[in-house]
């Protein structure tokens, strides 16, 4: 009995949490390293901890700093395929009359045998997919070919539910505007998740003993 509890209390705590597993790149946030301030004393309206140079690019480049990606993803794929093999064979035999050897009530019987098998298949499957929207990530990692490693998520709750919205992926500098934002076509390796979680979303999905007789029934 002691040994089922421990088993009984993971079981439990798994039922009770709310955030669905991920994919994306881990963590999904990063504090800013600290910079080395320039020895300049602060003034009336001058203060070195808030102060940024004037000519500064905005744009994002540091572990901790902000980007806004763009979703703008869709795709459309199908494909059709078909199948089909025909065989037949036929065989016959017969056993001449021959005089003087055994097995004679076999003389002069014919046997005759006819086979086919036919086989046809075929096969269709369209998929299409848009996702479009805002999000924006934080820098996690700048690479040492300055590309940025960037990861963010989105909780979003609504009524008796919540959905998450996550997104990682390698940004090339380049292709930052000036607002701060890239297109999620333009990111590498980009890993997008679209989630939900609550009773609702719970209602959608199989259970798990259902689950596991289909994993072994035969038919």
């Amino acid at each position: 009995m002691r040994r089922l509890l421990p088993l009984l209390a993971f079981a439990l705590a798994g039922c009770v949490s709310t955030t669905p597993p991920t994919g994306v790149h881990q963590p999904m946030s990063a504090r800013p390293a600290p910079h080395a301030q320039p020895a300049i004393a602060n003034g009336a309206i001058y203060q070195v901890a808030n102060a940024r140079p004037l000519f500064e690019d905005r744009r994002a480049r540091f572990v901790g700093d902000t980007l806004t990606i763009q979703l703008a993803e869709k795709t459309q794929a199908s494909k059709k395929s078909s199948t089909a093999a025909d065989r037949s064979q036929k065989v016959d035999v017969s056993v001449p009359t021959i005089i003087g050897v055994p097995g004679k009530s076999a003389q002069g019987l014919t046997v005759s045998a006819t086979g086919s098998s036919n086989f046809s298949g075929k096969g269709d499957t369209d998929a299409m997919n848009d996702f479009t929207g805002t999000i924006t990530v934080t820098v996690i990692e700048a690479l040492p070919n300055g590309n940025l490693l960037v990861s963010g998520e989105k909780q979003i709750a609504i009524n008796q539910g919540q959905e998450f919205v996550r997104f990682s992926g390698v940004v090339n500098p380049i292709h930052i505007t000036g607002a701060n934002t890239v297109q999620s076509t333009q990111v590498a390796d980009a890993r997008i998740e679209y989630k939900a979680s609550g009773f609702l979303n719970e209602a959608q999905v199989m259970g798990w003993l259902a689950r596991f007789f289909l994993t072994f029934l035969p038919f």
